[in-house]
């Protein structure tokens, strides 16, 4: 099948899918439950908790706390093949790592630099089942105006959207926010992360949004979440401040997955957090907290 094709039928299905925008998003993701029956599930981020034991060791250690996926940071260095296998044996799910582009979006030329390394990260994902690639945008360039770091990074997106569409991998535009952890990062406000994912055009190219970041940089969650979720991919969680679990912080989290399951999102919500507790813990209570809010198990 050609990438034309792909695209063209990819773009034609998420047309079809706005009269239900969560069979859309089911689609988008790649889950493997029924839409109808589907509710918010749980990610743990294996570079954030339980880093006291050998990363090959640690999807075992989500799986006995509950959860049964996981994601992680960059994927060079990392023995895929065996993680296949831990995830086989466990029965878990690869459900995103961070994608190789080549270097920063932001600078000119990385439509045509990000096409070497995304083929190398979808052959990686692809040898762990994995249906999400996790890309960040780089730092904001002082000597070039902002409209045009935005239309490069569009350009880049817009060309890695065919590959990844042929791949049936969905690509996760990452927002940081610049005021405590990632100063001069370019992508800080969803609003602008969602006009990139509007530029591109492709169902799928979607936004990451992290709660703790956007807590951050603007607030007002909820209205944003609910207003875009179409545009959603997957989300991030920890609270503030701190970036510890829900429920230490300012963040009403059962109000925010409330809101967030109300709009028929299907996918994941990713635990990317340094807990005050034990993580076994930590993950624990994060369970109960969704189930509370989605008025079931997860």
């Amino acid at each position: 099948m050609s990438a034309s094709m792909s695209r063209r039928q990819l773009l034609d299905l998420a047309a079809a899918a706005s009269a239900g925008a969560a069979i859309q998003r089911h689609v988008a993701l790649g889950a493997d439950v029924p839409a109808a029956a589907a509710k918010p599930r749980l990610a743990v981020c294996i570079d954030a908790l339980f880093t006291d034991v050998p990363f090959e060791d640690r999807p075992a250690k989500v799986k006995a706390a509950g959860v049964d996926a996981f994601e992680f940071w960059g994927w060079r260095g990392r023995n895929m093949e065996r993680l296949a296998r831990i995830g086989e044996e466990l029965g878990m799910q690869v459900i995103g790592f961070a994608c190789d582009t080549g270097g920063p979006l932001v600078a000119p030329g990385g439509a045509q630099r990000i096409i070497a390394p995304l083929k190398d990260t979808l052959a990686a994902a692809q040898k762990v089942g994995c249906r999400q690639i996790i890309a960040q945008v780089g730092k904001e360039l002082k000597d070039i105006p902002r409209a045009e770091q935005h239309a490069n990074c569009v350009a880049a997106f817009r060309a890695a959207a065919p590959l990844c569409e042929d791949a049936g991998v969905t690509l996760s535009i990452e927002t940081l926010n610049v005021l405590v952890n990632h100063k001069g990062y370019y992508l800080a406000t969803s609003e602008e992360g969602f006009r990139m994912v509007d530029a591109v055009a492709s169902p799928r190219v979607r936004l990451l949004f992290d709660i703790y970041h956007q807590q951050i940089t603007e607030g007002n969650l909820i209205a944003n979440i609910t207003a875009n979720i179409e545009k959603i991919s997957h989300f991030h969680v920890a609270d503030v401040p701190g970036r510890h679990q829900p429920g230490t912080g300012e963040i009403n989290y059962l109000n925010v997955f409330r809101a967030i399951a109300a709009k028929g999102y299907t996918g994941f919500l990713g635990l990317e957090m340094w807990p005050t507790v034990a993580p076994a813990q930590a993950i624990r209570e994060s369970i109960t907290l969704l189930a509370e809010a989605t008025g079931g198990p997860r």
